[in-house]
């Protein structure tokens, strides 16, 4: 018989049958743990739409576990405070049963959910965002997983694009936590052993109201370019507005956590020729995903939305697999899925990959994003480009 609920290492609220009883049975509760509050809030509600979708899909085609349904649950994961992300996902899992999470976002609140949830209770995270090269590394007892790569591959990448572009000096700001440290060190050391100059590395902090002293250390030191490796709802903007205000920069690149219809809305003109990158595909997999996402309520093109999708989806068929909604006992399917050999799955046919599973055959999901697992759970993952032109925010290019 299939299990319903981990058996945690700490403490449960209830037994799996108890909880699937108390709901009317056949309920499998998956955690949607993101920053639906903080400095990234506007570009999450895409990313838990793009995870809700693989679970609706996944419900409608009744090939889930011999009829049982999943359930989302939603929790706030702040990005920047890990003491309340830590409890929301302690409450999610002891309270409401939940067997697996999808998410988190931002870097540091992953990290802390992690070690201090997950690992403890035995249940299987998969980030479709969180990208500080440090989880590379994390102890996870094989529960962590990522569709987003890690930055330590993002900052190869934008530094070679800032030496294709005729960039020979960059200073570089970011966001005082796990994610901002964590690429401003490997897009330096990427820059530099390309032969770039890197005029001076400074954190900021989000939530001031002022940025102008930061800003005047970053004039003060030059650079063709300020890099500012922050967010997008928080002190990265403030960053971007005092560098303006005070005309120490008109031209910006920025990573992932600045790329979204915000910046546009904010800035417009005022940047334009500005650039950066995000993770992101192209190709069968988008086109299949954007088509099934079609009429939904939520942005499909936004950053680490089809992230959200492959990540959701991924959870699911490693239950799937296993025969288990046991963390411990699923988690090694998800290398197993996400992996050849097996039939290729894409968006829209999670019904077909769910029936192939059941029937003891293998599948190797390509998904949203050319799913490809490589080390310990780490997405081998592509980037787009973007650039700031006539005031919108266009995607030039993927690497």
């Amino acid at each position: 018989m299939k299990k319903i609920l981990l058996a945690s290492a700490a403490t449960m609220a209830m037994t799996g049958g108890a909880f699937a009883e108390a709901h009317g049975g056949g309920e499998v509760p998956l955690g949607i743990l993101l920053s639906f509050t903080g400095p990234i809030e506007s570009l999450v509600p895409p990313i838990a739409g793009g995870a809700e979708l693989a679970i609706a899909e996944v419900n409608e085609s009744g090939a889930f576990m011999d009829g049982m349904t999943v359930t989302a649950v939603r929790a706030d994961t702040f990005c920047s405070d890990a003491a309340g992300a830590t409890a929301n996902a302690e409450r999610v899992i002891t309270t409401e049963g939940v067997v697996g999470i999808m998410g988190s976002d931002c870097s540091g609140m992953s990290s802390a959910i992690l070690a201090n949830v997950a690992v403890p209770n035995g249940v299987p995270m998969i980030s479709p965002a969180s990208t500080s090269p440090a989880l590379s590394s994390a102890e996870d007892n094989g529960l962590f997983f990522r569709t987003a790569p890690s930055d330590a591959r993002q900052g190869e990448v934008l530094a070679g694009l800032l030496l294709e572009r005729g960039i020979e000096s960059i200073a570089i700001t970011y966001t005082n936590n796990d994610y901002g440290q964590g690429f401003a060190d490997a897009l330096q050391a990427a820059y530099e052993e390309a032969g770039g100059e890197v005029t001076l590395v400074a954190a900021h902090e989000d939530g001031r109201a002022d940025y102008s002293a930061e800003v005047g250390a970053l004039a003060s030191a030059g650079g063709d370019v300020l890099v500012v490796l922050g967010y997008v709802d928080q002190g990265g903007s403030g960053v971007v507005q005092a560098a303006l205000d005070t005309g120490a920069f008109d031209t910006f690149a920025f990573g992932d956590g600045m790329v979204g219809d915000t910046l546009a809305e904010i800035f417009g003109g005022d940047i334009d020729g500005s650039f950066g990158t995000a993770p992101g595909a192209q190709g069968d997999g988008v086109a299949m995903y954007q088509a099934a996402a079609e009429g939904a309520d939520f942005d499909n093109t936004s950053v680490f939305s089809a992230e959200a999708y492959d990540a959701a989806a991924l959870l699911m068929l490693a239950m799937q697999a296993a025969g288990s909604t046991v963390g411990t006992e699923y988690a090694p399917s998800i290398m197993d899925v996400a992996n050849a050999p097996g039939e290729p799955i894409m968006p829209g046919e999670l019904g077909r990959a769910l029936e192939i599973l059941a029937e003891g055959g293998e599948i190797d999901y390509q998904g949203a994003t050319g799913v490809e697992m490589i080390g310990a759970g780490e997405a081998a993952g592509s980037y787009r480009v973007v650039e700031m032109q006539d005031g919108v925010l266009e995607t030039v290019e993927y690497r």
